[in-house]
């Protein structure tokens, strides 16, 4: 008889960051929701044999998850996900009434409808600050008065604590049923996990109160991959068999080479000598001059972007702002040796992400997924806590993925829209700007 993993619903799925995220900790993620279509297509790559809904979490109901899945009548273990932070976020507007806050009641509505034993709700840590404390407060009289605990003391976790060589701040917000016991938050990585070969980690520790925090370093991350400067055919397209040089510890899982022993999640087919999403961008000569002379740490100060330092960590990726609001792209941090932007799988790298995974082909649309996620290792760590609390047998699954057809990873929003039977302007149009360097 086949074994069978916890079952698990992933609400604003995106590119499926915590989709990996709960697959690594042990979970079979059966559906998820997603509006754009573009990010529905690259969730499809990735994970061709579950089901993904090209719909707004708005007008979708249980009723479809269950039948548009191969979940159908069984227990769900957990629903997760965060529904969009613009309301939220610190560094955009942050009105009580904003109506884009509204999706956070579909969340819970959804939550209450499926009737899953745990939910994990994450967005943006503005959320605790100021007058949006209010609201998580009837975040959480809405679950309690309608069956289920919440952990009342929520926590921010940082990616950085947990394996991931980047700073990036979330609030998880973590409920069950109430006849279950609560989960725990998960504890700061003081150690690496095992490797399932011997060899010392190549971590940094970082010292902070009381703790020492294990941490990759941005060059743990980039060391071993390819150099894109030699490769002329990446202007015209995002991937090249290239030449890998010696990984850390951390490349050699991102990479594939080895496991931890608490990673269940499936094992992709793919070709390891192929470098994907490395679209490369041209600089003019003067920019270039400017990347240079910039020290590693410190921000250029023309473009205001941030040169990483190969022996720190990376700032937070950011996704830029959607095309309705003019399609900014987020600043990209500058390369820590070399004299340009990060490419798409450098951030992907910083990311937690595995080489396997593959994003848009286009750069506007990869950095858009990357910054819209939440890193697959923070997810890993948090379901992980929620896994505990139900008492499974955990096993590593023997059986090798497929992953899905690269032509999901072209479509523009016009063929994206198509092929999941949409209307195109579900997401507003693109509104193209130009703007020097920032392509």
């Amino acid at each position: 008889m086949k074994k069978q993993r916890p079952i698990a619903v992933d609400l604003f799925a995106g590119a499926g960051g915590m989709t990996l995220g709960f697959e690594k900790a042990g979970f079979d993620v059966l559906a998820s929701v997603e509006i754009d279509p573009i990010h529905c297509a690259t969730h499809e790559f990735n994970f061709p044999f579950w089901t993904v809904l090209c719909q707004s979490v708005e007008e979708t109901t249980s009723q479809q998850i269950r039948e548009n899945s191969s979940i159908g009548d069984r227990q769900i273990d957990v629903v997760f996900g965060g529904p969009p932070c613009q309301g939220f976020s610190c560094i955009g507007k942050r009105s009580f009434e904003d109506p884009r806050n509204s999706l956070v009641f579909h969340y819970i509505r959804l939550v209450l409808e499926l009737q899953p034993k745990f939910f994990v709700m994450e967005n943006v840590k503005g959320m605790t600050a100021g007058k949006h404390k209010k609201l998580i407060t009837e975040i959480l009289d809405k679950f309690t008065s309608n069956g289920y605990k919440v952990r009342e003391k929520y926590q921010v976790l940082n990616s950085a604590h947990f394996g991931v060589p980047q700073n990036r701040e979330r609030l998880f917000i973590l409920g069950c049923r109430h006849d279950l016991e609560l989960p725990n938050y998960p504890a700061v990585l003081t150690q690496p996990a095992k490797l399932n070969k011997s060899a010392p980690a190549s971590t940094t520790l970082r010292t902070k109160p009381k703790e020492l925090i294990l941490t990759p370093t941005v060059w743990d991350a980039l060391q071993d991959l390819p150099e894109i400067e030699k490769y002329t055919e990446l202007y015209q397209r995002d991937w090249v068999i290239a030449e890998f040089g010696k990984p850390s510890n951390y490349g050699l899982l991102i990479r594939g080479l080895s496991s931890t022993d608490n990673d269940y999640s499936y094992q992709r087919q793919y070709d390891s000598r192929i470098l994907t999403s490395s679209l490369r961008t041209k600089h003019n000569l003067a920019s270039i001059a400017r990347f240079e002379a910039t020290p590693a740490g410190k921000t250029e100060k023309i473009s205001r972007f941030h040169k990483l330092d190969p022996e720190g960590i990376c700032n937070t990726l950011r996704a830029g702002t959607p095309s309705n609001r003019g399609a900014f792209t987020s600043p990209r941090p500058i390369h820590p040796k070399i004299p340009r932007c990060i490419t798409v799988r450098e951030a992907a790298r910083l990311h937690s992400y595995p080489d396997w995974f593959r994003f848009h082909v286009t750069k506007w649309h990869g950095f858009r997924q990357i910054g819209n996620s939440v890193p697959p290792l923070l997810a890993q760590a948090v379901a992980s806590k929620i896994m505990e609390k139900l008492n499974v047998s955990l096993f590593k699954p023997e059986e090798i993925k497929i992953l899905g057809n690269d032509n999901l990873l072209t479509y523009d929003m016009s063929k994206a829209a198509k092929y999941y039977g949409v209307n195109y302007r579900i997401i507003e149009p693109r509104i193209r700007k130009k703007y020097p360097d920032k392509n």
